[in-house]
C-alpha cells in the first residue's frame, strides 16, 4: 500500500477521526453497542446518532501512522520526509466502571450511567458447577503478543469511508500494525471498510481477563452483559463461539 498524500505533519500522524458502525436498531442494539463502546484503550467515543436504520458513532482511533518517527512533540514523516510538531492528542476518560453496582452502558441509543445490579440467587437454586472461565487459561493471543481474554482485547469494526474517500482510506490502510490492520473493503463494499483493532474492554476487571459486567442484570431484567459475549465455549473446541480468532489459526 503505498503511503497517504499527506502535505504536511498534522495530527493525523498520531490519530483519525473516523464514524463507526455500531449496530442496526433492534432488540440487540443496545447490547451491540455497549460492547462496541466498551473497548476504549485506543477508541475514544464521541456521540452516538441513528441514521438509515443503524447506530453510528463519532470515534477517534488513537492509533498512529506506521511512517510517523516520533520523538516527544516532534514527528518526522518517513515517507515524505516532513518534519513538524504536533502534540498527540490526549483522550478524555472513558470511564465504564463508575462504582460497585452502577456503570455506564449503552441505553435506548445513548450512552448513560445505569446502576447495574448482581442478580440475586434464586432461593430454591440448584447447585451448579461453573467451571473455569474459558478465557482464563485459552492459548489464543492477539497480534501484539498479549495473551489471555484475546475476544476482549481484539476487536473487528466498520469504519464509514467512501470509495471517493481515497486520502481517509489510504490513512486508514497506513495505520501502525498490528494496532489497528487487516483493513479491507468487503464484497467491494461503496460505503465503509472493515479493520481489526487491539483495543480493551473497560469492562475488564484489574486482571485483565474477568467481566464486571458478569452477572449482572438491566432494569429490565436482561443481563447486563452483551450478548456478543454471553456465548460459552461449544463441546471440543475450546473456543468461545463469538471469540475473534474461531476462524483464523490460533497462535501459541
Amino acid at each position: 500500500m503505498p503511503p497517504p498524500p499527506c502535505r504536511a505533519i498534522g495530527r493525523h500522524c498520531h490519530a483519525l477521526d473516523v464514524t463507526l458502525r455500531v449496530a442496526s436498531l433492534g432488540e440487540a442494539a443496545d447490547h451491540d453497542a455497549t460492547w462496541m463502546l466498551g473497548h476504549t484503550e485506543r477508541i475514544e467515543f464521541g456521540r452516538l446518532f441513528r441514521h438509515d436504520e443503524e447506530l453510528h458513532v463519532r470515534a477517534r482511533l488513537h492509533v498512529p501512522c506506521r511512517h510517523a518517527g516520533v520523538e516527544g512533540d516532534t514527528v518526522r514523516c518517513k515517507a515524505h520526509g516532513f518534519t513538524g510538531t504536533v502534540a498527540a492528542p490526549v483522550a478524555a476518560p472513558q470511564p465504564r466502571q463508575l462504582g460497585r453496582d452502577r456503570f455506564r452502558v449503552v441505553d435506548a441509543g445513548r450512552l448513560a450511567s445505569r446502576p447495574l445490579p448482581v442478580a440475586p440467587t434464586p432461593r430454591r437454586a440448584l447447585p451448579m458447577h461453573h467451571g473455569v472461565n474459558p478465557c482464563a487459561e485459552a492459548p489464543c493471543r492477539t497480534a501484539d503478543g498479549r495473551r489471555g481474554a484475546a475476544c476482549c482485547r481484539d476487536l473487528q469494526v466498520e469504519i464509514q469511508c467512501r470509495e471517493d474517500q481515497d486520502t481517509l482510506e489510504a490513512l486508514l490502510r497506513n495505520r501502525k500494525s498490528p494496532y489497528l490492520c487487516k483493513v479491507d473493503r468487503e464484497d467491494d463494499d461503496p460505503e465503509a471498510l472493515t479493520a481489526e483493532i487491539l483495543s480493551a474492554c473497560g469492562y475488564l476487571l484489574e486482571d485483565g481477563i474477568h467481566c464486571s459486567l458478569h452477572g449482572r442484570s438491566r432494569a429490565d431484567g436482561r443481563p447486563a452483559k452483551p450478548e456478543l459475549c454471553t456465548l460459552w465455549p461449544e463441546k471440543r473446541t475450546g473456543l468461545h463461539p463469538g471469540c475473534a480468532f474461531r476462524n483464523r489459526r490460533i497462535p501459541l
